[in-house]
């Protein structure tokens, strides 16, 4: 079997060794020669890497750690690059969750306009990252896991020539927690998923072939699966959608709850970036060579999973089904065929082949439809540095209630991210 090379495009993340315990667990099946790690920040690269080349030596594999801070190096020759930026680091995402409140509108990391101000930053580096590895790994792929990653994937699918998938941490997580509430193996679950990054549903639950879709919602609203979706939401709504809902569908369903919410406390990058300082000394120990325990509440549950799951898919032609972030092509009517949209598709060597979905069911077609227009005016903006699109796109987004208001974000979050938006001067 081929050796292959892996580059790592962010790797001061605390996220790494989740990454290399995921290739590790598959060495037998993914022989990796060569984990390229890079990232801007020295000090976090070395603390990081420094802990991958433990856990690589504690596994007993000849692959070879790489630590740089020249990405180029990273991507040169690579069979996968794994891209897991932040432009503008957590203080960027606090901001991105503050600003928003401001006109009491909610602040999420990826949705609205925390996530739209995000996109702003993050778009023309991801357009750079994949420029160069058009002419440093012509024939590699790119795994992409940067946030907010619906919208990085639209960019760079229509902006660039290599080849890439988006990937989210999303439907694995609900899969796994439909084989927990069953107390069977993941793989005997099947899910009918169609929509958008961080706006999807799951319309059919199978089991073994059976639709149990009716027992899970039942579950949901009103016995021992509340928190499945990742948010109790409203039994009347789900018993209504007969779907189920990613869990930032809260967002929209629950505003109002959500926005009082996010008001009276904390943001969520205040506690991550704790938990971040946290695991980064824990990281230091030189006897440690094993991911730690509390890696677990930093979030991105089963992210290795997905990530070293779809590279061995590939690298393996095992024609599997993951759910990924690629273009529609016709898998979920009401749609563009260019459209990025996250769904099953069957993972081959050559690439992702997305599964039919059929038609958007009425009742989420219209809000699908809205915030893709949304994401394509975004994208236009953070390309183009057109104010216009940039406008157009909050006054589109459902949860920024008048153009006036979309006005007013766009200038604050100008005025606190003129650094990273130099595409707007």
């Amino acid at each position: 079997m081929k050796e292959i090379k892996i580059g790592v495009i962010g790797s001061g993340s605390t996220y790494n060794p989740e990454l290399i315990e995921g290739l590790l667990k598959r060495r037998e099946e993914l022989p990796v020669a060569e984990i390229a790690l890079m990232d801007i920040n020295p000090e976090r690269l070395e603390i990081t890497g420094a802990l991958a080349e433990r856990m690589v030596k504690k596994a007993g594999v000849n692959t070879r750690v790489i630590k740089t801070l020249d990405r180029k190096v990273a991507m040169d020759g690579a069979d996968f690059v794994i891209t897991q930026i932040r432009v503008g680091l957590m203080e960027g995402r606090a901001r991105d969750e503050r600003i928003p409140l401001e006109f009491g509108v909610i602040g999420q990391e990826t949705t609205g306009p925390g996530g739209f101000s995000m996109a702003l930053r993050t778009i023309p580096v991801m357009l750079e990252i994949g420029r160069e590895m058009e002419k440093l790994s012509p024939n590699g792929w790119m795994i992409n896991f940067t946030n907010p990653s619906g919208l990085v994937t639209e960019a760079l699918n229509h902006h660039t020539k290599m080849r890439m998938i988006g990937l989210c941490n999303s439907p694995i997580t609900l899969q796994n927690r439909l084989a927990t509430l069953f107390n069977i193996s993941k793989d005997r679950i099947w899910m009918d998923y169609f929509g958008l990054n961080h706006l999807s549903f799951i319309s059919k639950v199978f089991l073994d072939g059976d639709d149990v879709t009716a027992e899970v919602i039942k579950r949901i609203s009103e016995g021992d699966a509340r928190e499945l979706p990742g948010y109790p939401f409203n039994p009347t709504v789900l018993k209504a959608l007969g779907m189920i809902p990613n869990g930032y569908l809260q967002f929209f369903y629950h505003r109002d709850k959500l926005l009082e919410k996010l008001m009276s406390s904390p943001g969520r990058a205040e506690t991550v970036m704790k938990i971040d300082g946290e695991l980064l000394e824990l990281y230091k120990d030189p006897n440690l060579n094993e991911k730690p325990k509390i890696l677990e509440q930093r979030g991105g549950a089963w992210y290795s999973d997905a990530a070293c799951a779809l590279i061995s898919a590939m690298v393996n032609d095992k024609k599997e089904v993951h759910i990924v972030n690629v273009k529609n092509q016709g898998a979920i009517g009401g749609l563009g065929a260019e459209d990025v949209v996250e769904v099953p598709a069957l993972i081959k060597r050559s690439g992702a082949y997305p599964v039919v979905m059929g038609e958007m069911p009425l009742s989420v077609r219209a809000l699908i439809q809205t915030v893709k227009t949304y994401e394509l005016l975004t994208v236009k903006a953070a390309v183009e540095g057109s104010r216009d699109a940039a406008i157009l796109a909050l006054v589109n987004h459902p949860l920024v209630p008048s153009v006036d208001i979309a006005e007013q974000l766009f200038n604050r979050i100008l005025e606190e991210n003129r650094e990273w938006l130099p595409q707007f001067k």
